[in-house]
């Protein structure tokens, strides 16, 4: 039994067999309880009446309702019950004999039934094997899209084809992520390349190589950040190894303190309203989400713009001012290398991982990143938790209020 048909056709044929030699084994013990009586009953009124020997004791008369209003001598009862007796054990043989010819032919059409009902049962099972087998990356759009009625076995083909439609999305993403990530490093590459090949060519002045020696720097900086920020994304997505009490309130003033001089010099205002909230995790992650968040609302801003950061039970929000952003296009903005506007190369310019990085961490933590555009311009950035952050007792605030400085946060 190598087979889940061969375990299921078995099973259903022993349960058929058993429940055919419980049938007749109830035929043969009633028939075989009234069998005799019957036949008495029925044989001795056709029984001359004869006379018994003295030494012949009289048998007893039948008790059947029948017997009682009929009027029998001793003999024809006698004669009757030899009678029966010879008839009821002829009957009973050959009711033996025909019952078991039946349970035999019984018990063979049960295990092809069994069989039968079992290919048939198990027949979704392995058109789901079939093509799970046949799976690779170049047919991952097909689906099983089986034809059944609800149940069981309905249920897996839908899961199963619910798991490809998983599969196929994120078989997509990493394919354009491969793809952008080989396109962010060839540029600074291309850039460094063409540096050192034309700028330095036919022994330039010292005040061009000071430039060409700039340009090689600011390039591998760009270099730098962008696989800083490819590993703290494969960091993020392979989950956390370790989990603390993390202030996030406190982490928030902390990153707003931290980034205040651009802020300062780009003239834009931070405000941050901060309550007393706990996270469960790693803080070093926490610090980079936050960081992330409130860094891309600097720079995606307008000189005199505003960021407003609140914190709480409820989660983080980040909202600022800047250019409009078309609403169909914010929920991309979380994906590898995607920018609101074009890239221009800007010295200082981020590789596009910012909300990507958000977007994991947050789901690292078992939460979810999102964001919306605001009709003025820029965006609301928000990171919930699924049963919210863990609230510390009441104490003093950690920050609050708003500070018309441009810059200065609070």
């Amino acid at each position: 039994m190598n087979s889940e048909r061969t375990r299921l056709a078995a099973l259903y044929g022993g349960l058929l067999v058993m429940a055919g030699v419980l049938l007749l084994a109830i035929v043969y013990l009633l028939v075989s309880e009234g069998v005799y009586a019957g036949i008495v009953t029925a044989v001795a009124p056709a029984v001359p009446a004869s006379r018994l020997d003295a030494a012949t004791a009289a048998p007893a008369l039948p008790t059947t309702d029948w017997a009682r209003t009929a009027v029998l001598e001793p003999g024809q009862v006698a004669i009757a019950q030899k009678v029966g007796t010879a008839a009821g054990d002829a009957a009973l043989s050959q009711l033996l004999t025909v019952s078991g010819v039946s349970l035999a032919v019984y018990s063979a059409l049960s295990v092809a039934l069994a069989w039968w009902m079992a290919g048939r049962v198990l027949r979704p099972v392995g058109v789901i094997t079939a093509r799970a087998r046949r799976l690779s990356g170049s047919n991952l759009h097909e689906r099983l899209a089986l034809k059944a009625p609800p149940g069981e076995l309905k249920e897996l083909a839908d899961t199963f084809d619910g798991m490809l439609d998983r599969i196929q999305e994120l078989v997509a993403a990493r394919q354009r992520f491969a793809a952008n990530a080989a396109h962010e490093l060839r540029t600074p590459l291309a850039v460094q390349r063409a540096a050192a090949e034309i700028g330095l060519a036919d022994d330039p002045p010292p005040e061009k190589v000071a430039w060409i020696r700039d340009k090689l720097i600011d390039s591998a900086a760009s270099s730098e950040r962008l696989i800083e920020g490819l590993l703290l994304l494969a960091v993020s997505d392979e989950g956390l190894r370790r989990r603390e009490r993390v202030a996030l309130d406190e982490t928030t003033t902390a990153v707003a303190d931290a980034l205040a001089a651009e802020a300062r010099e780009r003239s834009i205002t931070v405000e941050v309203m901060a309550r007393p909230v706990t996270v469960e995790g790693d803080a070093v992650l926490l610090d980079h989400l936050v960081h992330n968040l409130v860094a891309n609302a600097l720079r995606h801003n307008h000189p005199g713009g505003a960021v407003r950061v609140r914190v709480g039970p409820e989660g983080l929000e980040v909202a600022n001012t800047g250019p409009v952003v078309d609403p169909a296009t914010v929920p991309l903005l979380f994906e590898p290398f995607r920018r609101a506007r074009a890239r221009r190369h800007a010295p200082g310019e981020g590789a596009g991982l910012g909300l990507s990085i958000v977007a994991s961490v947050a789901r690292a933590h078992g939460g979810v990143a999102g964001a919306s555009a605001n009709p003025g311009g820029g965006l609301t950035a928000r990171v919930t938790f699924p049963t919210g952050p863990l609230t510390r007792p009441p104490g003093p605030p950690v920050s609050g209020g708003r500070r018309s400085g441009p810059g200065t946060p609070s």
